[in-house]
């Protein structure tokens, strides 16, 4: 019998949120880097803002999954 331990896979899927919510910043940052005259800063803060807001959802529902079906789902939405 092959037994999942349900802590380590919260882990991995938790990194690949990580991984995914940097690749949506990165734009964002360069953006933010580069101080372009005409980049409204404050447009371009609520576009990070409401990333973090969509990653602390799917953050919450990885810390409240109870079984590896439900991190398998998470995961492969992430993945998408």
């Amino acid at each position: 019998m092959i037994t999942i331990d349900v802590n380590l896979a919260k882990g991995i899927t938790h990194s690949i949120r990580r991984s995914r919510r940097e690749q949506e910043f990165a734009p964002l940052d360069r953006e933010i880097q580069l101080q372009i005259p005409t980049t409204d800063l404050d447009a371009v803060e609520a576009r990070r803002q409401a990333i973090r807001d969509q990653y602390a959802a799917i953050q919450t529902a990885i810390d409240s999954a109870g079984n590896i079906e439900e991190l398998k789902s998470i995961a492969e939405s992430l993945l998408k």
